[in-house]
């Protein structure tokens, strides 16, 4: 199982401790006006009674009014209705109604959420949204918290912050996950956007403390600076003084992943000076003595990282004497408690007072036993999230079923990971919980063991369940009852849960689970599976039967070819595919990118793995309306329709050849080949502007037995196109063909236009 890294902040969908953002508060002035939706020149209607002269008194004078235009008006109407819709998902449908709510949906929308940012380009989506207020944006996919992903992958933020800098300098947030950030972004970001208010930086790293005192230092009017499990570099800068020196607008404040010393003074200073202070999560650096010098001055807290929780090295004698206790208990309004970075459990009783009101507790740091546990968790009754270490053992979890019966999520993670170590939780805690929490939604578990009864019991208990993560430690464990695989358990919960969206299977599995998940799992949109599975077959059950499935991850199962072109008809729908350390060749891979042109189809070689393998490391397959990524590093190979391979170039001020060869055979139909330019131009619309005309060749052999191109019979067919911006030219090659088959061919491509082709073939190469 995955366990090189603890995903304490974890994964996609989750709270991460604190409030849900995405539903961002629109204010009155949205933005400046964006250009006008219908421009077009309409004719005016006028009302004008009977033309007929009054008697003796001339022509009287009635004013004509001119009436709206029906669409006008309709437009009018639809755009003060959108404004009400906050779900992305209800946005999505209604501007699927027609051109015109597409029109509108586009002009009222506040908030912009991309799951991929490699899925559509910055260009597109500032050109379409243009009134955007607040932007979430996701890049590298789930499994490079565990290192499954190289190292400079890309999802770099540079594209994006240059973009939006020019298209909404009233920007007012910035929510990042997986992102790669550098100074220089935070810099222009701090830069461009004058309103700036709330910067959530999620598992993002290339930036330091001197990217942080920019921001600090210009975004006067930041309200939200949260930095969580993102990697920060020390470019020994102190960031934190770098904050106005007047009062401050700061609502939250998230440093517990900087892993360098801050200013002490400068950070009790500026939460002195942060009247409206509700969220402040310390780092490692921050002893409980100086942790209570903040709580005095900040008892407002809602929600607290509490640091080391520990005393600092050269402690005084003064923090010996400190009364913690009375310090926590005039936080009356604190609902959310996290860090215990390096506890020491005899400062555990001061957090007593608050425990009444926590609604979240997060001890996913802190090695605690049972017996430190059951004194703080007994009076945690309105406790809805709990992370914890597994080191609470089982009696730990019964003491939260008995107590915690409006829990809502747990989360247990492996003080201690590996496949030889006996893990302290099994399938009795799990029961306890399921027993006792029902109202439980989401869960995750690492356990070293695990038997279907209890699995079973879970399904039956918590049918609410939205998400279920069973991580089953060591390779292809059974019920350790039975000897059974873990088939039925995961069968239940696919079968009794119908709220199901996420799942994530692990132990010894056959073909049988995945039966089941795709027969009941109709709504799971998230399926993780790792050393699981028998044959190709249990793939292709998922792939056929999960109609709403979205991401895809697999890493370490036996599914080869067979299984990945079961999907074909699937992949569109889907945001992305991930399988590493499966049976997938490269032919199997390249058969995808044929089939989809529009998919990105990218083959990852790890730094690790020098030999060449009949297998491919790792497959990341995303939809993109953007096509291929620029910015791609060595160790990643894009699969192009027809596996196009570029072996000859030549570059002029206005012209460009490229040949490009085709390794592949293709089956005739009818002694007619069809050869579809729509790829080709999609492929190139990448490397050239608008207006770019290409030329395509086809040189067949007829019958193969030789790779001697220029002595073979061959027949020369052309076609030409022309790279447009908006339209999509369904251009189609035909040729006929002597032969049934065709074992290699040779495509010349010509392109003329009048752009600079040197720094564009530079760039992309």
């Amino acid at each position: 199982m995955i366990t090189n890294k603890k995903p304490r902040s974890s994964d996609t969908d989750s709270n991460y401790m604190r409030d849900d953002r995405t539903d961002m508060s629109e204010d009155d002035d949205r933005s400046p006006p964006s250009d006008s939706i219908a421009n077009d020149s309409c004719p005016t209607r006028t009302c004008t009674p009977g033309s007929g002269s009054g008697s003796g008194s001339g022509s009287s004078s009635i004013p004509e009014y001119p009436a709206p235009y029906p669409d006008q008006v309709l437009e009018n109407v639809l755009e003060n209705v959108l404004w009400f819709l906050t779900s992305r998902k209800d946005r999505n449908a209604a501007s699927l109604v027609c051109r015109l709510w597409y029109r509108v949906e586009a002009m009222t929308r506040s908030d912009l959420f991309i799951g991929n940012c490699y899925a559509v380009s910055p260009e597109r989506a500032t050109s379409r949204f243009t009134r955007i207020r607040s932007v979430t944006l996701k890049g590298k996919p789930r499994f490079a918290d565990f290192n499954l992903m190289p190292p400079n992958w890309g999802a770099h933020f540079a594209p994006w912050v240059s973009a939006m800098a020019k298209a909404y300098p009233w920007l007012e947030k910035i929510h990042l996950k997986r992102m790669s950030v550098t100074d220089d972004d935070l810099a222009l970001l701090a830069e461009s956007f004058s309103g700036f208010k709330e910067l959530v930086l999620v598992c993002c790293d290339g930036f330091g403390t001197s990217g942080l005192a920019v921001v600090a230092s210009k975004c006067r009017q930041l309200k939200v600076l949260d930095l969580i499990e993102s990697e920060v570099s020390d470019d020994e800068v102190d960031w934190i003084l770098c904050f106005p020196d007047t009062e401050t607008c700061l609502e939250s404040l998230i440093l517990d992943c900087v892993e360098c010393h801050i200013d002490f003074d400068a950070l009790e200073r500026l939460v002195t000076r942060s009247p409206s202070l509700k969220k402040l999560r310390l780092n490692r650096f921050v002893s409980i003595g100086q942790l209570y010098r903040l709580m005095v001055r900040a008892p407002q807290l809602t929600h607290l990282g509490t640091g080391s929780f520990s005393q600092s090295e050269d402690v005084a004698q003064g923090e010996l004497e400190l009364d913690y206790v009375s310090a926590f208990a005039a936080c009356k309004s604190l609902v959310c408690l996290s860090g215990f970075r390096e506890i020491i459990p005899d400062y555990l009783p001061a957090i007593y007072p608050v425990c009444a009101n926590l609604t979240s507790l997060n001890f996913s740091y802190a090695n605690i036993s049972a017996e430190q546990l059951k004194p703080i968790i007994s009076n945690c009754h309105k406790l809805q999230t709990f992370w914890v270490l597994d080191s609470i053992c089982d009696e730990g979890l019964q003491a939260v079923a008995t107590t915690c019966k409006e829990l809502r999520e747990l989360r247990v993670f492996p003080f201690e990971a590996g496949e030889d170590i006996e893990g302290p939780v099994s399938e009795v805690g799990l029961q306890a919980i399921s027993e006792g929490c029902r109202k439980l939604q989401s869960i995750l578990y690492f356990c070293p063991r695990m038997t279907n009864a209890a699995v079973i019991a879970m399904s039956k208990n918590c049918p609410d369940l939205v998400a279920f993560r069973l991580c089953i430690v060591g390779l292809h464990q059974p019920d350790h009852v039975t000897g059974e695989p873990m088939d039925e358990g995961f069968g239940a919960i696919v079968m009794n849960c119908k709220k199901l969206t996420r799942l994530a299977v692990s132990g010894l599995l056959t073909d049988r689970a995945f039966a089941y998940i795709g027969k009941y799992g109709k709504i799971v949109r998230t399926l993780s599976v790792a050393f699981a599975g028998d044959s190709d077959m249990g793939l292709k059950y998922v792939l056929e039967g999960c109609p709403k499935l979205q991401k895809l991850e697999i890493r370490d199962s036996p599914f080869g070819d067979a299984a990945l072109l079961s999907g074909l008809h699937h992949y569109y729908n889907m945001r992305f595919l991930w399988m590493s350390a499966c049976k997938l060749s490269h032919q199997g891979c390249q058969q995808i990118a044929q089939a989809l042109p529009h998919l990105v189809v990218e083959v990852i070689k790890h730094e690790d793995n020098v030999d060449k393998d009949e297998y491919v490391d790792t497959l990341y397959m995303y939809r993109s309306l953007a096509g291929r990524r620029h910015d791609v590093p060595r160790f990643v190979s894009i699969l192009l329709w027809m596996g196009l391979i570029i072996s000859h170039f030549s570059c002029s001020s206005s012209r460009v050849v490229a040949t490009c060869v085709a390794n592949a055979s293709y089956v005739v139909h009818k002694r007619i080949w069809w050869f579809d330019l729509l790829a080709v131009e999609n492929y190139y619309r990448s490397l050239w502007c608008p207006g770019t005309r290409i030329t395509a060749a086809l040189l067949s052999m007829a019958g193969g037995g030789t790779d001697n191109l220029m002595t073979c019979h061959s027949q020369v067919l052309s076609c030409t196109l022309i790279i447009r911006r908006e339209i999509h030219l369904p251009a189609i090659f035909v040729g006929v063909l002597s032969g049934k088959m065709v074992k290699a061919s040779l495509i010349i491509i010509e392109v003329e236009s009048d752009c600079a082709f040197e720094k564009q073939w530079e760039a992309w190469h």
